[in-house]
């Protein structure tokens, strides 16, 4: 177990004047030493001239989903460091909190999609808890470019160094040099150390608890992309499905069966409002053809299309009328049904029923009057870049590419990138017994990363720490210090605005917190209505595996087990022979 001794002393260091205020510390002088010796990260050489230290007063961040409003002051701290025998320059910036506001805690934060930082949009869910709050570039070229950016250094030639950055070295190295300078900085000798992220920032988190077991007390992880060349590929899996049946549904279509999957679906748990918390039941009594004949209508709009952290498209959409077809009926089953070979055999799961057909969006191709396959760096750079190593953002076309081309990138690049990407190695017994605790939630209706990956990950590290126990027996030793919460009617890594009364667990670093140095036990993980009706409404979150029923007319929620509902989070990924943790 990690060991906390812990007081804070004089703000003051060796040949420092004594300091109480912000304005006191916030200076390039005081940053600069209280940077850590270059031993403390072997083979690292900190460029102490590129210090800077900037104050800000009375910052205020509201209507976030991580956190709460909160107003706070803090020091930004940016400096950048080398790797020796390497001709790299790595930029990371720390926020420190106001002396008296310090906490003696610091968190590092991650990602999302091919970018390792935010930039400074996590960092005030640290600052206004009293703990520093830290963000890397990588060594990318600066905050703003994505790893991406510097994949390849030239067709066909990998740049290795950013691949093990991406991977997990920087956010590694990020915490070991923010450790030490939040110790020397408030100039104490110990400090629980976390972890915050979602998406790319959840697989940033389990790159480190699989890997580094003392760097983190505790690690929030959301909807992590860990099995990263799978998640990629499933991205591509719905325009795919399209192109194989030959139908391109309009947006409304999809929309549609999705309003009327949440309508029938409601109530399953036992509380009407508008929220599916429990779509293990929808799979079992939902049948989609009910929706087909249902009219759908929607008024011409605008799509914006993700491209870059700086690039979008936006493409006009006609008014669509019409109703649901067998055919688009079709496509969604196919598309829940998840990713599989032409022979049937599963590669990878899909998203729960509830879930917005994200992936599956088609335009509008206003000379033939017709829909047409969406094709988008963020379901193919993929393949171009990452698999076939061209310096190239999409693929040109999906032309001929089938479900089986779809497997072998898959394995391609779990090949490729197993030791890097692939962070979902099960034994995280390290961890464990250093005392690490880990806080892994999800949302039930995430459309971009399916929420059983999640569910798939906690079963291998169940099954593979604890072989000999009893089925019981080794959800409560897991359970003990890794929890799962999946998030009724929540989207990727916030609420979904078509179901709008589904609780958000907004505070569960401040859960963590008080797990780690206070020692209260998250049995459930509290949650708050975001928007709607129910705003401001305090809920209970289930960990699994238990799943929530409401009683009493929808007054009364307990956690229960279900062993028939359980059955539908099971997939046999069988289209390998290797094991798919």
């Amino acid at each position: 177990m990690r060991s906390h001794q812990l007081w804070v002393t004089t703000l003051a260091l060796t040949g420092a004047v004594q300091a109480t205020t912000l304005q006191d510390v916030c200076t390039v002088s005081f940053a600069r030493n209280s940077l850590p010796a270059d031993s403390v990260y072997p083979g690292v050489s900190i460029d102490r001239s590129s210090v800077t230290a900037v104050a800000a007063y009375n910052v205020s961040s509201t209507d976030q989903v991580y956190w709460p409003d909160a107003t706070f002051d803090y020091c930004n701290v940016t400096f950048a460091y080398s790797h020796l025998g390497r001709d790299d320059r790595v930029v990371v910036s720390y926020w420190m909190p106001a002396p008296s506001k310090f906490a003696n805690r610091y968190l590092s934060t991650g990602g999302s999609g091919y970018d390792i930082t935010l930039g400074s949009t996590s960092l005030p869910g640290g600052v206004m808890y009293g703990a520093v709050a830290g963000t890397t570039d990588g060594g990318f070229g600066g905050f703003e470019n994505g790893s991406d950016d510097v994949w390849l250094l030239a067709n066909g030639t990998l740049n290795y160094e950013t691949v093990y950055m991406f991977g997990y070295q920087a956010i590694h190295e990020l915490t070991v040099i923010g450790k030490e300078l939040t110790k020397r900085f408030f100039n104490t000798s110990s400090i629980y150390s976390y972890y915050q992220g979602c998406s790319e920032g959840g697989r940033d988190g389990f790159s480190q608890i699989q890997r580094f077991a003392e760097d983190f007390d505790g690690a929030v992880t959301g909807a992590p992309g860990f099995r990263f060349t799978f998640q990629q590929m499933q991205h591509l899996w719905s325009p795919v499905v399209e192109q194989t049946l030959d139908y391109y549904p309009p947006p409304c279509e999809l929309e549609k069966i999705v309003n009327e999957t949440i309508k029938a679906c409601d109530a399953l748990d036992g509380k009407e409002d508008g929220v599916v918390s429990r779509t293990d039941l929808c799979k079992l009594h939902f049948d989609a053809n009910s929706t087909i004949g249902e009219p759908y209508s929607c008024g011409a709009s605008s799509l914006t299309t993700y491209k870059r952290r700086k690039r979008s498209e936006t493409y006009e959409l006609p008014a669509q009328n019409g109703t649901v077809s067998a055919k688009g009926v079709e496509v969604a089953k196919e598309i829940l049904r998840g990713m599989h070979d032409t022979k049937g055999n599963q590669v990878y799961f899909s998203y729960q029923p509830s879930a917005a057909f994200s992936d599956a969006e088609t335009h509008y191709d206003y000379d033939t009057g017709s829909w047409t396959l969406d094709i988008t760096e963020s379901n193919s750079e993929w393949v171009e870049k990452y698999i076939n190593l061209l310096n190239a953002t999409e693929m040109p076309t999906l032309r001929d590419v089938t479900y089986d081309n779809l497997k072998e990138w898959v394995r391609i690049g779990w090949q490729k990138y197993d030791d890097t990407l692939q962070a979902t190695y099960p034994d995280l017994s390290p961890y464990s017994e250093a005392g690490g605790k880990v806080l892994h939630y999800h949302g039930e209706s995430d459309y971009t990363v399916p929420t059983a990956s999640s569910v798939h990950y906690y079963e291998s590290v169940r099954r593979i720490m604890y072989p000999d126990m009893s089925t019981n027996a080794s959800y409560a030793a897991l359970g003990d210090w890794y929890r799962l919460f999946l998030v009724p009617g929540a989207a990727h890594c916030g609420p979904d605005d078509s179901q709008p009364n589904g609780p958000w667990p907004q505070k569960t670093l401040e859960t963590m917190i008080r797990w780690v140095e206070d020692g209260v036990f998250p049995e459930t993980l509290n949650a708050t209505v975001l928007q709607g009706e129910h705003e401001g409404e305090e809920q209970k979150l289930c960990a699994w595996p238990l799943r929530p029923l409401w009683t009493n007319n929808g007054t009364s929620m307990e956690c229960v087990n279900d062993p028939e509902g359980m059955k539908t989070w099971v997939y046999d990924l069988n289209a390998f022979k290797m094991p798919v943790y």
